[in-house]
């Protein structure tokens, strides 16, 4: 599981001063991209190799706002790991109270587009 901090800019909040649902997407990506460097990988290491991560399917859940200058606790979870994909687990927290949660597929392909193995490194999971 990897965890880091977010705070909610200015800009990502709508004209109520809510957190912009679309940006819970791209919080995600940053705890995938931060599990990854906390584990001794990158995004660009991997596309090296040939390889891409592809989102297959995306889902989050609202419970509660978030608003501007909140100070936000994203974890990032790896459920599963199987042959062309990998799952992932989120939950959004702020002041321990979970707020949001989604999850993600994500989908190794080459450059071309076709479904390829998912790298060894890249197949260990938290649960």
């Amino acid at each position: 599981m990897g965890e880091i901090e977010i705070r909610v800019r200015y800009a990502e909040t709508d004209q109520m001063g809510f957190l912009h649902h679309a940006n819970y997407l791209v919080y995600f990506e940053l705890g995938r991209v931060e599990l990854l460097r906390s584990r001794g990988m990158n995004y660009k290491d991997i596309e090296a190799t040939g390889n891409f991560l592809v989102i297959a399917r995306a889902q989050v859940r609202y419970l509660r706002p978030a608003r501007y200058d909140d100070l936000l606790t994203l974890r990032t979870h790896v459920m599963r790991a199987t042959g062309a994909r990998i799952d992932h687990r989120y939950e959004v927290l702020r002041d321990g109270q979970l707020i949001a949660e989604g999850e993600t597929t994500l989908a190794c392909v080459d450059r071309e587009g076709r479904l390829q193995r998912i790298p060894e490194p890249l197949r260990t999971t938290d649960v």
